[in-house]
């Protein structure tokens, strides 16, 4: 049996190939290229025919053609994996429709190569819309709860251990602090994604005189990959974006990580609705933070795949290969599928997280997270240096601790015993500004700070992290138009030259 793909190779492809490279890539890849083998064809298709490469029946026969083929879908096509791949098999079904002589004209001035590349380049740059706006999505929920939660106090933390007030609503506009640096991590990758491949050939152009930048248009890209090796060679753009992936993984697993810790009954912060939880096959007293921990564990799984991708390409040679640009691009769509899918569990963690206020308030007020006002009580008001007011209060609360006090209990004359222990007098302090600085509730309001999680501070932070979401969501939705109205324009033109033959030969037909 001849190849049915070359005249070059005298035998067909082995049924273990087709068993095992070609048939499970062609499944997976075509439902996902077909789309855009539609609109790479047409634009290739419209450009040809605007520089005069291609005679205007056989043109207007193959616009018909390919119509045909992207109206009845992609169930119409036949797949042979011993014919390789999706370009391939697409390939053949429109020699059929067209055929063969004016299907194969379409091949002009291009190759596999950079029809691949101009693939990976569309489907990835929706994979980025589609990520700008999960992540626009968190950020908002985070948004609207700290507004909800900008006076609700808890314990700030360090090491996992009590560090100093703050409130729910600070921890959440952190969150969306971070989501926003995601957001623009992804724009960032978003504008090297924005550039054409499309005629850069198999990786040295062609001597025939195409329009590169013509097909960029159609497709909505806002330019042209300037070298035709590195057009084809490079799929950095697509790591760059699994990194800033990988970067967000990381920080939703932490995020979850103290949801994990804070919905204890150790801590009792935090709890969620019924129906974000799991329970236990043999303790019916559980209920199990399913999603949390499928965060935690999903953020492994990408930094994985990243690792994988960067693997699989660091030996490839500088230009196409199959390990390089196929199989080093597997690990990047999985990772943009589980990105997106646990970005929507994250939204809904955040969404459905409800803070135990009295427990918070409670917990605040005994764990000595105010330590550090009452230092600087000592600071402002006795005109001691900062690290002597640290061994006094670190021997209060060692006292405290001692005597199984909380630091809503700690009085003027453990202050005074500290402090002649320590410095060898007593401070003139009184008792109700002790017990002032020691309150939580002062010392957020006092914090007013630039980042601080003071109620009027946080809602000036909120506030500017609003105006930045909805810019951002703005830009992201015309760049989502610029792409929608590129393929209306193409979708348009097709339509205008498949209907050129029919206008032609109307006179014969009546005739």
């Amino acid at each position: 049996m001849k190849s049915k793909v070359s005249r070059r190779l005298t035998e067909g492809t082995a049924a273990e190939v087709t068993e095992n490279i070609y048939g499970p890539r062609l499944a997976k890849d075509f439902p996902a290229v077909f789309e855009h083998l539609n609109d790479v064809n047409q634009a290739h298709l419209l450009m040809l025919r605007g520089v005069d490469l291609i005679p205007q029946d056989e043109a207007a026969q193959l616009a018909a053609a390919l119509a045909k083929i992207e109206t009845e879908g992609m169930a119409e096509v036949p797949l042979d994996p011993s014919i390789e791949d999706a370009y391939f098999n697409y390939e053949a079904y429109l020699m059929e429709v067209a055929g063969s002589h004016v299907g194969g004209y379409l091949h002009m001035a291009r190759s596999r190569n950079d029809i691949l590349a101009t693939m990976d380049r569309m489907r990835a740059r929706e994979m980025a819309l589609q990520l700008i706006d999960a992540l626009g999505t968190v950020r908002r929920s985070a948004l609207e709860g700290a507004r909800l939660h900008g006076e609700t106090v808890m314990p700030g933390y360090t090491h996992l251990q009590p560090a100093q007030p703050i409130t729910y609503g600070f921890y959440l506009c952190a969150i969306a602090e971070a989501l926003s640096r995601d957001i623009e991590r992804v724009r960032q990758v978003e504008r090297i994604i924005d550039l054409c491949p499309l005629g850069a050939c198999a990786l040295a152009g062609t001597s025939f005189p195409i329009d590169r930048e013509a097909t960029a248009r159609m497709l909505g890209f806002g330019g042209v990959v300037p070298h035709a090796l590195d057009a084809v060679a490079s799929r950095d753009f697509a790591m760059e974006l699994l990194s800033a992936m990988a970067i967000c993984a990381v920080g939703w697993s932490r995020f979850a990580q103290d949801y994990f810790v804070w919905c204890t009954h150790e801590f009792g912060l935090i709890d969620f609705p019924d129906r974000v939880a799991g329970t236990s096959s043999i303790m019916p007293q559980k209920k199990n933070p399913v999603v949390l921990e499928y965060l935690k564990g999903k953020a492994g799984h990408l930094l994985g795949l990243l690792g994988a991708s960067l693997s699989t390409i660091k030996g490839v040679n500088f230009s196409h290969t199959g390990d390089g640009n196929r199989e080093g691009m597997r690990s990047f769509w999985e990772a943009g599928e589980e990105c997106l899918r646990s970005l929507r569990l994250l939204d809904l963690v955040v969404r459905s997280a409800t803070p135990n206020a009295e427990g918070m308030l409670r917990r605040v007020r005994r764990d000595f997270s105010s330590a550090t006002d009452l230092a600087d009580l000592m600071v402002r008001k006795c005109g001691l240096s900062f690290r002597e007011s640290h061994h006094v209060v670190g021997a209060v609360v060692r006292q405290a601790m001692d005597r199984s006090l909380g630091a809503d209990e700690v009085d003027l004359a453990m202050v005074n015993a500290a402090a002649s222990e320590q410095l060898g007098a007593p401070l003139d302090l009184s008792e109700e500004e002790v017990r002032a600085s020691l309150d939580p509730l002062a010392s957020v309001a006092g914090r007013v700070v630039v980042g601080g999680p003071a109620p009027s501070r946080l809602k000036e932070r909120i506030s500017q992290l609003e105006a930045i979401a909805a810019a951002d969501q703005e830009a992201n939705d015309a760049r989502r138009n610029r792409f929608t109205e590129a393929r209306q324009g193409l979708k348009t033109s097709i339509r205008r030259l498949a209907l050129s033959k029919t206008v032609q030969r109307q006179p014969e037909t009546v005739g």
